[in-house]
């Protein structure tokens, strides 16, 4: 592990230097816009660190305060504090010009900008910095990366957890030694561009159907509650009309067409729209508007969908092999091609695990290459990571990577350097002492991954997060995305793909943020999901023409909670042609939930893994 100064010095390196402004908001509950801000603290630094302005007050939002035993905040501590509209303009003068920071600061940052929203404004911010990604990054030897946690790391004195006055005088130390450490690994800051927008709006859900699907409407049958239905072209009545009354009916009412449709309504079968085109494709049955209305009127009861309530789990490792019957195994969507990578691996008995406990990083040599090390390295049984960080404890040179930019600071941190014929029969020397914290020096107690193998998920009752990381210096874009699906592996409805256009389900169980970036990560929340979602797929899809000899490998992280430890890791390399790939998957196991780490790569892009999947793209 790299050792990391234990007495933090603000950078000095001119791409740390900004004029920062420090939020921590407490919250009436966790969906923005939905929910609201009770409690607001910002303080403002210097390109220097030192401290230019602070503010701090209680809010009264007009509403329940939500969970009061965990921020303390009663209605009737808030019933004489101001609204957001009023202090608005003084809150927005301190954010404006000024790079915001926050820990887990997607969460802030959307709370504030549907507050502003309201009182019809918008958040004068361009850029933001996340202190839990950047540790993420940084990986400190902490037990977690916690605020408090990271506070004790960073020698900083935290009183009152939840009081966003205090939390924000913590962050600026967390703040403080995060910067020190990252500078002294050489990282670029994960600054997240974040331009002023004016189109958030108070949060209306699409209210999921409540009724499983029936399937198709037969010829001359019924409508039945949670059939699925599109609409294509004018109508009589309004659309907006016709739509609420499938609605009150129980019907789903899609945007979209595909082999899950049920019945398409149009007045005009000849017209040349997309949805006609996919509904004759699929063979989905046509029925003008006046039939419909007429359906409509006897519309019959459907199956009501359930919600699951899971148990806990176990937490040991298994292996899931092909061919055995006793274990569930990821099914490719189908229409979606065969897959290009190669099969799912597994430690074997009395594998050599002399590098156990160790994080190596490899640098230079092709992308098949550098694939190859990885692999060898994960074999040896340590973890392969994608970035610099205090957690790295040997790099591997291959072939161009003497000339890798961060050659200079591997040296200046002292890290052990090998060529490639060291993982053939690595001599691993005892690893490096981390910087002392007044936290510990806790290991990385992380489950090791290699494709195709299956954890179960501890804590059922948990939001788990499946982080996705790349290289630092990336240049390509690349877009991670969920789906959920049913026990046929399609989504219920193209609400169940979740991604950057439509980054949360409408019922809040599955959730996409950008921390960073060079990092992304889908949240479920596996006690909410209903009980058809039997699993969620995750995957990564680079944007254009690049493939994934461009970006390299891809490290995934599962996580129970945010800024715990990770509880399995896994990193990923796709073919050298391949642009589009799953990288892990959560599934239902008996009582319990699973995650397997995938690694299956396609030639092509994300809207034919989506149709694969059942989801309407629109050329």
């Amino acid at each position: 592990m790299a050792v990391l100064s234990s007495s933090p010095k603000w950078p000095i390196l001119p791409d740390y230097f900004h004029d920062w402004v420090l939020v921590d908001v407490e919250t009436s509950g966790l969906r923005p816009g939905r929910d609201r801000v009770l409690s607001l603290a910002v303080l403002t630094l210097d390109g220097h660190g030192r401290q230019t302005g602070e503010f701090s007050t209680l809010l009264n939002p007009g509403c329940d305060p939500g969970p009061v035993h965990i921020h303390g905040l009663t209605s009737a501590r808030l019933a004489g504090a101001p609204t957001f509209e009023e202090i608005a303009p003084q809150v927005g003068a301190l954010l404006s010009s000024r790079v915001l920071v926050a820990h887990n600061a997607q969460f802030d940052y959307d709370f504030l900008a549907h507050e502003f929203a309201r009182v019809r404004s918008w958040v004068p911010v361009s850029r933001r910095l996340c202190t839990l990604a950047l540790n993420r990054l940084v990986g400190p030897p902490s037990p977690d990366l916690k605020l408090g946690t990271l506070a004790a790391h960073y020698g900083v004195r935290q009183e009152r957890a939840h009081d966003a006055r205090d939390d924000v005088r913590v962050l600026s130390g967390v703040l403080h030694g995060s910067l020190d450490a990252a500078e002294q690994l050489g990282l670029p800051l994960p600054l997240l561009t974040c331009p002023p927008r004016q189109d958030y709006k108070p949060y209306v859900p699409k209210t999921p159907c409540a009724y499983r699907n029936p399937g198709r409407l037969a010829a001359g049958g019924p409508l039945v509650q949670g059939m699925k239905v599109a609409i294509t072209g004018d109508t009589q009545i309004s659309r907006e009309e016709l739509v609420a009354r499938s609605v009150a009916a129980g019907l789903n009412m899609m945007t979209s067409v595909s082999g899950q449709t049920s019945v398409v309504v149009t007045n005009d079968p000849g017209a040349a729209s997309g949805k006609l085109r996919r509904a004759t494709a699929e063979g989905v049955p046509l029925v003008d508007e006046p039939t419909y209305l007429r359906l409509l009127e006897n519309v019959q009861p459907g199956q009501a969908k359930g919600t699951a309530r899971i148990g806990t789990a176990g937490q040991r490792r298994t292996a899931e092999t092909p061919g055995n019957a006793t274990t569930a195994q990821a099914t490719p969507a189908p229409n979606v091609p065969a897959q290009r990578t190669t099969a799912p691996t597994t430690p074997t008995a009395g594998a050599d695990r002399s590098l156990a406990g160790r994080r190596v990083l490899v640098l230079g040599g092709t992308h098949q290459e550098a694939a190859a090390a990885r692999a060898r390295v994960v074999d040896l049984g340590a973890s392969a990571a994608v970035n610099l960080s205090a957690r790295v404890t040997d790099i591997v040179v291959l072939p161009g990577g003497e000339s890798d930019r961060r050659m200079s600071r591997i040296a200046s941190l002292g890290l052990r350097v090998h060529d490639a014929d060291w993982l053939l029969a690595p001599a691993p020397a005892p690893i490096p002492a981390p910087a002392q914290s007044t936290a510990g020096n806790q290991p990385d107690t992380a489950d090791v991954l290699v494709r195709g193998a299956v954890i179960d998920l501890p804590d059922a009752d948990t939001a788990w997060t499946v982080a996705a990381a790349w290289g630092q210096h990336t240049t390509c874009e690349v877009d991670v995305v969920a789906f959920a699906l049913d026990a046929h592996e399609q989504v219920a409805g193209d609400e169940d793909f979740v991604f950057y256009g439509a980054p949360e389900h409408p019922d809040g169980t599955v959730r996409l943020a950008t921390d960073g970036p060079t990092e992304q990560a889908v949240t479920a929340d596996l006690e909410r999901l209903p009980l058809e979602v039997h699993r969620v797929v995750i995957a990564a899809a680079i944007d254009g023409t690049a493939t994934f000899s461009d970006i390299g490998a891809i490290e995934i992280t599962a996580t129970g909670g945010i800024g715990a430890a990770p509880t399995a890791r896994a990193t990923l390399d796709a073919a050298t042609t391949e642009r589009t790939m799953i990288l892990a998957e959560i599934y239902r196991r008996g009582d319990g939930w699973r995650l397997r780490a995938v690694g299956q790569g396609y030639d092509h892009g994300l809207a034919d893994l989506a149709r694969g999947y059942g989801v309407d793209v629109a050329e």
